[in-house]
């Protein structure tokens, strides 16, 4: 009796063992095929042929579709998949990231802006979060509220054209024209003739 048992086990490990490695052949097959399709602008099949292998606890998978479905036009389904990729990572910054694309395909701009919060609560240096927190408030004309993320990522990045140019136009609608013409200086020496920096300039003079 204790054989049998025993060969049981066995069968069973070796049974387990294989519909995992099937199951994995199929998954990395899946996400191969997705890539090509996504390459050729073919969203809407790289879309179904991930959910062929849909699971629901998968991260990777939710977070792939998140962003399939974004490409195709499908905001809603992917704000509902990136949700279920940051419930599975709450750690994970990219799938934050991600999130804010479908947020601000269909104009959630408080989604957006939370979202962003979020990423700075675990990278408070983070760049891309405070640069774009730091745009939404300037749109918004809360420049005071601005300054405080622009200077963050200006500290961080001081050449950096997007930090700079950003705290320029900050820095003018504040009314601080000194700040201003520094950093708009900065950004021609940086950039020789760039535009929005010309624009600036004649509007200090």
């Amino acid at each position: 009796m204790d054989i049998l048992k025993k060969i049981l086990a066995v069968i069973f490990v070796v049974i387990t063992y294989a519909v995992s490695a099937q199951t994995t052949e199929e998954i990395q097959t899946a996400f191969k095929n997705s890539y090509s399709q996504e390459s050729g602008g073919k969203y809407s099949d790289a879309v179904n042929t991930l959910k062929k292998i849909y699971k629901a606890d998968s991260y990777p998978i939710n977070l792939r579709l998140g962003w399939l479905t974004y490409l195709a036009g499908q905001y809603t389904e992917s704000v509902s998949y990136y949700s279920k990729s940051i419930k599975l990572k709450p750690l994970a910054i990219e799938a934050k990231l991600g999130m804010t694309y479908p947020a601000s395909a269909i104009g959630n701009w408080d989604a957006v802006l939370s979202e962003y919060k979020d990423i700075i609560k675990i990278d408070a240096m983070n760049y891309t979060a405070n640069l774009k927190i730091g745009q939404i408030y300037y749109a918004r004309k809360s420049y005071t509220e601005a300054e405080k993320y622009f200077n963050i990522v200006l500290n961080n990045y001081p050449f950096t054209y997007d930090p700079i140019i950003n705290s320029a136009w900050n820095y003018l609608m504040m009314g601080k024209m000194r700040e201003a013409k520094v950093l708009f200086d900065y950004t021609i020496m940086l950039n020789p003739g760039d535009e929005s920096a010309t624009k600036g300039l004649e509007m200090i003079k």
